[in-house]
């Protein structure tokens, strides 16, 4: 590949062209690339610097209601309304709630130094504590506000309403840090107190408070103080959230159509910087469910401790809409440009190449095949033209050489045609010539073992039937009792004498042909069940048999017993959990001639398409160490040496079907 282009640039053609493209293709897509990306940095260092903004107007509006929460406060106590109603006790309370609701508070009561009220807004503030720093220094003469986190009993000392409308079922959110908190109970409080003097001359502290949990109008009072209208782009939002701890309990952001996203929570890594560590973010986060510029800053309580966070953040999705809309535009006047102007210079620069382009084509013609190409560069009187009329003459030598070479080659693959054919002819005598070595081989072998076996079994079958007979001649009437007996003797003898009978008829089949070999398939099938019925029980294989032909055929009865036997025991090992052999013998017709089709079908693992092909191939076996693989070979010589047909139909894992067709004796 590397030699590939090296060769390319080593052309003079595409050297110059380099030269003259390069300031265009490259250079200036790289100084584009730069300045886009510099103006893309640009771009988000100030969404950074408008978001910071952003965060900076939140925190000041916060601060903001802090401080007026205590004047507010402090204006009260020092109010002559005020003291005139704490002279009345019996209607301290009810002046507190009227006041609460005016100031637009949660709660608001008088607390005592050491603890305990004397006035409140709600009859159970009694038992709230009185140790938070805001009420210690109001005590001490000063007035104060800040964020406290109450908890649940604390909320429901002030009112049960309260520690209802503060609990936030937490929500399971993506990136978060795991937790196995179901609900969030305690509360966000902007807790205020000022000094007042009573009048009976004690020292008190008058508090109040707002629970900022799902106080949805503080929140949307922060947004749309931030993100007024028209100071974001189309398409885009602003959102603004209170986090206590790293849950959202007051939040603008929506989890669905209008559903907000109370009870989620901020990504571990947001958490880490501002909680964990103090920091304020300045970046994009991924927001409940999409990407914002966000800002988040901790919010501190009374006693100086990180509880929650203060956040606003706008829609990232229509800024980098917005950046890839001017990148893609740059590119497309790039590439407007790229157009307009290269092929003006390619087409400047092809007339000088032309003639170059013309050789190189008609080379790559004659590479191709094509030996009649030629230049053609006509009355070019310049060294090119000079060049191409010399390369014409050559190609009109090289022609004529490869002609001379083709008859050279026909004559040559002439020659080695005869020769292969005569070697085809006589490996295909020889092949056929080795099997039938191969067969006559077996079956001589066969026959042998056969006959011996035969002539070793007929001996004491003779014995046993003589010394059978002179016992029912000496016991006379005494045999009766044991005729059963003796009867199933005769039967098995007589089963022996059968078996053995064939077993000489297929290791002797001179001796027992007739009919010049004219033979009944059906019966010989019957025979080969006979041989290899003890292979066929200890196997577990079922027999059905469908006997319907009556056609006979003309072949040797050892040869068609062989066929048989290879397709029953192969059946068998087919079958080695046991199974079903259907063996059916029936007159049929094929191609229009009269004949005989016998069916040997099991139920085992049947033949996988890329082995069915090859298995009536010398030597080829599925079986290893088993087999040779020249059963099914030598069956199908038999069978088409009497004109016969074998065919295999299988599927795999569904068993296989062998069909051996024989042609009738006529």
């Amino acid at each position: 590949m590397w030699h590939a282009i090296i060769a390319v640039f080593r052309s003079v053609r595409i050297r110059l062209l380099v030269i003259a493209l390069l300031p265009m293709l490259v250079l200036l897509p790289l100084m584009l690339g730069i300045t886009t990306l510099r103006w893309s940095g640009k771009v988000d260092d100030l969404l950074i610097v408008k978001v910071n903004g952003d965060l900076t107007i939140a925190h000041q509006y916060m601060a903001r209601i802090l401080e007026t929460s205590s004047e507010r406060i402090a204006a009260l106590g020092v109010s002559v309304d005020f003291a005139t109603h704490m002279a009345e006790p019996e209607g301290a309370h009810t002046y507190l709630e009227q006041e609460r609701r005016a100031l637009g508070l949660d709660f608001l009561y008088i607390a005592l130094p050491g603890g305990g009220t004397i006035a409140s807004s709600t009859p159970v503030a009694a038992r709230v504590p009185g140790d938070w720093p805001v009420v210690t220094a109001a005590l001490a003469g000063e007035r104060k506000s800040a964020i406290d986190i109450f908890d649940a009993a604390t909320l429901a000392a002030l009112s049960p309403m309260l520690a209802e409308r503060a609990l936030v079922a937490l929500v399971p959110t993506k990136a978060a840090v795991p937790t196995t908190r179901g609900v969030e109970d305690a509360g966000m409080v902007i807790h205020a107190a000022a000094p007042v003097l009573l009048p009976d001359g004690r020292h008190a502290a008058l508090v109040g408070g707002l629970l900022l949990n799902r106080n949805l109008d503080f929140i949307d009072t922060i947004n749309g103080l931030v993100y007024r209208d028209r100071s974001l782009p189309e398409g885009s939002k602003g959102t603004a959230t209170l986090f206590l701890d790293d849950v959202r309990i007051s939040t603008n952001v929506r989890l669905f159509q209008n559903v907000r996203a109370l009870g989620t929570r901020v990504s571990a890594v947001v958490r880490g910087r501002v909680l964990d560590q103090g920091q304020v973010w300045l970046d994009r986060a991924f927001v409940v469910n999409d990407w914002y510029i966000s800002a988040y800053e901790p919010i501190i309580d009374s006693r100086g401790a990180r509880v929650g966070m203060l956040y606003v953040g706008f829609l990232e999705a229509p800024f980098q809409q917005a950046k890839a809309q001017n990148v893609l535009l740059m590119v497309l006047t790039f590439l407007a440009i790229t157009i307009l102007s290269v092929p003006l210079f390619l087409r400047w620069t092809a007339r000088i190449f032309r003639p170059l382009e013309r050789m190189t084509e008609t080379i790559g013609l004659v590479e191709a095949g094509d030996l009649g190409a030629r230049i053609k560069e006509g009355g070019a009187g310049d060294e090119i033209g000079r060049v191409a009329h010399h390369l014409d003459d050559l190609l009109d030598q090289v022609q004529e050489r490869d002609r001379q070479l083709r008859d050279w080659a026909a004559d040559l693959n002439q020659k080695v045609e005869e020769r292969t054919h005569a070697l085809s002819q006589a490996n295909r005598r020889l092949e056929r010539t080795t099997e039938q070595l191969v067969m006559s081989e077996k079956l001589a072998a066969v026959g042998e073992i056969t006959a011996s076996v035969a002539h070793e079994i007929n001996n004491p079958v003779t014995v046993i039937q003589g010394n059978l007979d002179v016992a029912r001649q000496i016991l006379g009437a005494g045999a009766a009792p044991v005729k059963t007996e003796f009867d199933l003797i005769d039967a098995q003898v007589y089963r022996i004498t059968s078996i053995v009978a064939k077993l000489l008829q297929f290791a002797r089949p001179g001796e027992f042909s007739g009919s010049a070999n004219q033979l009944s398939p059906c019966e010989v099938v019957a025979d080969c069940l006979v041989l290899t019925g003890h292979q066929l029980r200890q196997a577990r294989v079922e027999v059905v048999r469908e006997d319907s032909g009556a056609r006979r055929v003309l072949m040797e009865r050892t040869e068609l017993q062989q066929v048989m036997i290879n397709l029953i025991v192969n059946a068998v090992h087919a079958m080695p959990e046991g199974g079903t052999l259907r063996i059916s013998c029936r007159d049929t017709e094929e191609e229009g001639r009269a004949g005989v089709a016998i069916s040997v079908a099991d139920t085992g693992r049947g033949i996988a398409p890329e082995v069915a092909g090859r298995i009536f191939d010398p030597f080829f076996t599925t079986k290893r160490a088993e087999g040779t693989g020249l059963g099914l070979s030598i069956s199908r010589m038999l069978v088409t040496r009497i004109g016969g047909s074998i065919r295999v139909d299988s599927v795999e894992g569904q068993g296989a079907t062998f069909t051996v067709w024989l042609p009738a004796a006529m």
